[in-house]
């Protein structure tokens, strides 16, 4: 399995910022090549399932994935259900628990920020060629070599967007990325 994590801090009550993580409709916001984000079935917990459509170049195509688990407020773990094998979380690190705080002023969590982490698993090779109605003369694979290495910015992408939102005002977010592909 590949592997994309993005992490950086935001200055946000933790609950808050995982309540607005559990808003799948909402990263259509943030993101450039999807489209929408549709509740197909339940309420942001387990079990609740969403149609993503993404839109790249010359091809549209809807995922599946659903909330396979929740720790409110510090996990989120969702995985795709069909076309791809391809799963991961968000991860809220409330202030205490972050590494490098000074627990000896009790004030500094008040104004200290959480960790946020969006962890991507992902198996290209899993891909079904199935999944997409292609352009004449486009292979499948010219189409993943295309777009796996688009995964990292869309996912630094969501994360930067969604800090700016959850702190009410633009910033340079300084993301701490992590990959373990030879794609991406």
């Amino acid at each position: 399995m590949d592997e994309l994590v993005v992490r950086t801090e935001v200055y946000a009550d933790p609950e808050e910022v995982y309540d607005f993580l559990l808003d799948f409709p909402r990263y259509a916001n943030y993101s450039e090549y999807l489209r929408e984000v549709r509740t197909v079935t339940g309420d942001g917990g387990p079990g609740t399932k969403y149609a993503l459509t993404f839109a790249w170049w010359k091809i549209s195509y809807t995922a599946r994935s659903e909330v396979t688990g929740v720790e409110p407020p510090e996990r989120i773990d969702w995985e795709i259900t069909k076309d791809i094998d391809a799963g991961g979380c968000w991860r809220v690190t409330p202030p205490e628990s972050v590494e490098g705080d000074d627990d000896d002023d009790a004030d500094a969590t008040d104004d200290a920020p959480c960790e946020v982490a969006l962890e991507v698993q992902f198996d290209p090779g899993s891909a079904s060629s199935d999944a997409l109605d292609l352009p004449r003369l486009v292979s499948f694979d010219w189409v993943l070599k295309k777009a796996i290495p688009l995964i990292r910015d869309e996912a630094e992408r969501v994360v930067e967007r969604a800090v700016q939102d959850l702190e009410g005002s633009t910033r340079d977010v300084d993301l701490d990325v992590y990959v373990d592909s030879d794609r991406i």
